[in-house]
Order: structure tokens, then C-alpha cells, then sequence
């Protein structure tokens, strides 16, 4: 004979094992959801704008490099974090392989708030300020985000993507730092390509 109290029970325990299928659903949609793509093909960069190009070109993208490791410098020119560790990093790196033709060093603002605060003359500032003489664009403009954001799966900024001579994104995420990336670059030029 069946009772209200196990009624109320057999209720609970059917809404308990829907409530677990759902989470374990988010979760999965969560793991698509992460950040980056590391291992992949490289995207497009789709930048808006660019300052300090290589003669003749008027965009860059990844297959621009082909047979280069690409250090790719995504970030804000407002983010406290890009001026505190990113452009630093970027700076030495650039400086230890200045000189190196299998290696390229490109910077993007990459905007997904403040348009107003990181418009794109903001790029050259930030060119100028930390004496970057590599290629940088600009992309997200007038309240669209980034595409190269997008493209990248990128969660913010400082945000770096480091891709190998065959075109395939070996780091994509938040800051690297400077030993980590050097030793990165290292292993990727001793890669046969």
C-alpha cells in the first residue's frame, strides 16, 4: 500500500534524478564552452585595423607567417593586467628574438568592452609607449566584439596565442610568462616544419 509519505518520496527521487541529468548536461555544455583552441588550425584575425604592417600588406593573418612560430599579443589598452604583465612580456620576448626570421611578434587590441576607452588610436599609443615596432590592429569596434576573440575562443585580457610553423595554435590563454613563452618558442623552432 502505497502512502503520501512514499508518494512524496518517490516525487523527490524522480525530481532528484532530473535535477542530476540537467547538471551533468550544463556541465558537458560548460566543457564546449571552454576557452581557447589550442591544437587547432589558426583562424582568422579579422582585425578592423592595423598600424606598422610589413610593406605592401594591408591585413595580416595567420597564413601571412606560414613557417613561423607567431606570438600573437591580444589585449585592452584600459587593462591594468596588459600594462602589468602582458606588454613586458611581449616587450622581452620581441627583444630576445629580434633578429630571428623564424619568428613573429604581432599585438591586437582586442576590444569586448569599453569601445569609447579603446578605440583604435589607442593600438599606435600603446606601439609607441612601449617602443613595439611589430605589427598591431584593432578589433571590435562601435559595441561589436572582437571577432578575433571570437575566432580564438579568448577569455579577456592579456591574452596570448602562440602558433607553430605549420599554422597550429600551440598556446592559447590568458598571460604566459616570459620564461614559459621563451621556452615555448624554443621547442616550436626546433620542430621540424
Amino acid at each position: 500500500m502505497k502512502t503520501p509519505f512514499h508518494s512524496a518520496y518517490t516525487a523527490l527521487r524522480a525530481s532528484s534524478l532530473l535535477l542530476l541529468v540537467c547538471s551533468l548536461w550544463m556541465s558537458g555544455a560548460a566543457v564546449a564552452q571552454e576557452r581557447g583552441v589550442k591544437g587547432q588550425s589558426a583562424k582568422s584575425w579579422e582585425a578592423d585595423k592595423w598600424i606598422q604592417l610589413p610593406e605592401g600588406k594591408k591585413s595580416l593573418n595567420p597564413a601571412d607567417f606560414k613557417g613561423k612560430v607567431v606570438y600573437l599579443y591580444c589585449f585592452q589598452s584600459w587593462c591594468p593586467g596588459c600594462h602589468k604583465y602582458g606588454f613586458p612580456t611581449l616587450k622581452a620576448l620581441e627583444a630576445k628574438y629580434r633578429g630571428n626570421d623564424d619568428v613573429a611578434f604581432v599585438a591586437v587590441q582586442t576590444v569586448f568592452e569599453g569601445f569609447s576607452s579603446n578605440p583604435p588610436e589607442r593600438a599606435k599609443e600603446m606601439a609607441e609607449k612601449y617602443d613595439l615596432n611589430i605589427p598591431f590592429g584593432h578589433s571590435g569596434l562601435d559595441s561589436k566584439p572582437s571577432v578575433l576573440m571570437r575566432n580564438y575562443r579568448t577569455g579577456g585580457t592579456p591574452w596570448t596565442i602562440v602558433i607553430d610553423r605549420e599554422g597550429i595554435v600551440r598556446y592559447n590563454d590568458f598571460h604566459i610568462a616570459e620564461k614559459d613563452g621563451s621556452k615555448l618558442i624554443d621547442q616550436l623552432l626546433k620542430a621540424k616544419s
